[in-house]
């Protein structure tokens, strides 16, 4: 996400490289740059210019430190002014209510349906709460079906009428459904058209007005650039919504509503969807985007993902089992796996610092664990518990029986013992102790 900003803002910064000073002149010319960055990643003209001065007058009043230089510290600035664009901190979602009532807005297309299948797949596994969707979307063919499917899919109930037609009195109905049947929260999935208009706009204020919901959520493309900014702030005028979500944000390179949207409606940014899986949403944190912008990573986040799929007890056992030099396939295999809940390996690559710039024009390919998943699949048990033993009999046996070549079997071979080696080091300590070798030198 935000490569393209991610490119022109480095550019910008490579002005001041090597200056001793920040200058009107020199800082000028790099705000220039930042402009129009910002500009091209559909950030608003006016924004933008606001933004930049902001960012001119903290730097000419400061002193750059002799350790620091005026690149960096303009970055520092940059940084600290995105975050504050987009909101300065994460806003938690009001659901506080015996049933809390959330309703979800937006344009046909933007992602309602899904993104409410997202928050009902998160409230249920991360906080325990009994949900219960409810398919409002009366005019669309397949939007009751498709909420059913993905509710089916993640063990969450579905409240439907499929013959009514008034999307307000299946609403009251849900809610009178959820209190006779103990649950805790309901989401209201509501209809959406290509374009606002007044029909929906009224509709959808009539179900805010009824139900009372303890969180309104206005849904919006992010790809959709300049123009999701506008219908922000048509659907605000008229709802007062509460937050944001972002969808479809993995695709968008220019980024620009989620740098315009908070400072447009004076409305957090709540949620951003990452892609169609049921766990692909995240609570959204400015400065973690602003550094992602910045090319800085977001090691924070790439942490927390890591310790959703983290079992103390599994964790104790694999150590176990290095420290004595018994991992063997069966443990690999875990890993890919738990690897893959993380989310695209391209996205948490980017969450490295220093890496997403390294790896911008490398294809990543997600599909690279499937290929070992099927090598491994193909091995018998006592092949995966005994990775020494799988001589080149053994290896042609398994491209055989996998589809793939020798030379595939080679590689994971390798790239296993690789592993092997420096799960080995880590256990150890060793490999504290080789960079602390290599910083004395």
């Amino acid at each position: 996400m935000f490569e393209n900003l991610s490119d022109r803002l480095g550019k910008a910064f490579k002005i001041l490289k090597g200056a001793g000073k920040i200058t009107e002149i020199n800082i000028a010319e790099s705000l220039k740059e930042v402009r129009k960055a910002l500009i091209q990643a559909d950030v608003s003209y006016n924004i933008a210019k606001e933004f930049c001065d902001n960012v001119k007058q903290k730097a000419l009043g400061q002193n750059v430190l002799t350790s620091i230089e005026p690149s960096q510290l303009i970055v520092k600035i940059v940084h600290d002014e995105l975050t504050k664009l987009m909101g300065s901190s994460s806003s938690a979602i009001n659901i506080k209510g015996s049933p809390a009532v959330v309703l979800i807005a937006g344009l046909q297309g933007s992602g309602k349906t899904t993104f409410s299948a997202k928050l009902a797949n998160l409230l249920k596994t991360k906080q325990a709460k009994q949900v219960l969707l409810v398919a409002c979307d009366v005019y669309r063919p397949a939007a009751i079906e498709q909420l059913k499917v993905l509710g089916e899919g993640i063990g969450v109930e579905v409240y439907s009428e499929p013959n009514a037609n008034d999307p307000v009195k299946i609403a009251k109905n849900a809610v009178k459904y959820a209190k006779d049947n103990n649950k805790n929260v309901v989401i209201v999935d509501t209809a959406g058209r290509l374009a606002v208009d007044e029909q929906m706009m009224a509709e959808i204020t009539n179900l805010k007005q009824t139900l009372n919901p303890q969180e309104t959520l206005f849904v919006v493309d992010s790809m959709t650039g300049q123009d999701a900014v506008n219908t922000a702030k048509a659907f605000f005028e008229r709802l007062n919504f509460d937050g944001v979500v972002l969808t479809k944000l993995d695709g968008d390179t220019r980024g620009g509503a989620a740098m315009s949207i908070r400072y447009v409606v004076s409305r957090p940014i709540k949620f951003v969807s990452l892609g169609e899986k049921m766990d692909a949403l995240d609570v959204f944190y400015p400065d973690r985007m602003a550094s992602r912008i910045l090319g800085m990573g977001d090691i924070v986040s790439l942490v927390e993902r890591a310790q959703e799929q983290y079992d103390e007890e599994e964790a104790r056992k694999l150590s176990k089992k290095i420290k004595s030099n018994e991992f063997d396939f069966n443990d690999f295999l875990l890993q890919l796996q738990q690897i893959k809940k993380m989310g695209s390996v391209k996205d948490l690559v980017g969450m490295i610092p220093g890496i997403g710039k390294m790896t911008k024009n490398v294809e990543i390919n997600d599909n690279a664990f499937k290929d070992m998943e099927v090598i491994i699949s193909s091995m018998t048990p006592y092949e995966r518990s005994n990775p020494t033993r799988i001589d080149a009999s053994r290896r042609r046996r398994i491209a055989n029986g996998s589809g793939k070549q020798i030379e595939d079997i080679n590689k994971l071979m390798k790239q296993f013992e690789q592993t092997r080696k420096m799960m080995k080091m880590v256990s150890s300590g060793k490999a504290d102790k080789m960079m602390r070798n290599i910083k004395r030198r």
